[in-house]
């Protein structure tokens, strides 16, 4: 692990399942850092997901991580004046 860099590890993490990269973040601290970074989780977030967070209602979705976006979108939130429900991921 010491001999390949963050960033190609993480880099590598962003080509498999959501699952494996919260499987892969058990195995060490440093690992879990890797699987952590907003580098991998941006890979997972639907590309529009500026638009979705910007139609949700209430308005302000604040994520201190890529991550945690991602946990948030995936769970049904009222869009568009509330008129609507985003699909799960």
């Amino acid at each position: 692990m010491e001999l390949l860099p963050y960033d190609c590890f993480a880099h590598i993490l962003s080509f498999t399942s959501t699952q494996d990269v919260c499987r892969s973040s058990l195995v060490s601290s440093i690992v879990q850092s890797m699987a952590d970074s907003d580098a991998v989780w941006e890979k997972f977030l639907p590309l529009n997901h500026q638009e979705i967070v910007s139609r949700l209602v209430p308005p302000s979705l604040l994520c201190s991580s890529k991550k945690e976006l991602f946990v948030k979108l995936c769970k049904p939130r009222p869009i568009d004046d509330g008129n609507k429900h985003d699909c799960k991921l």
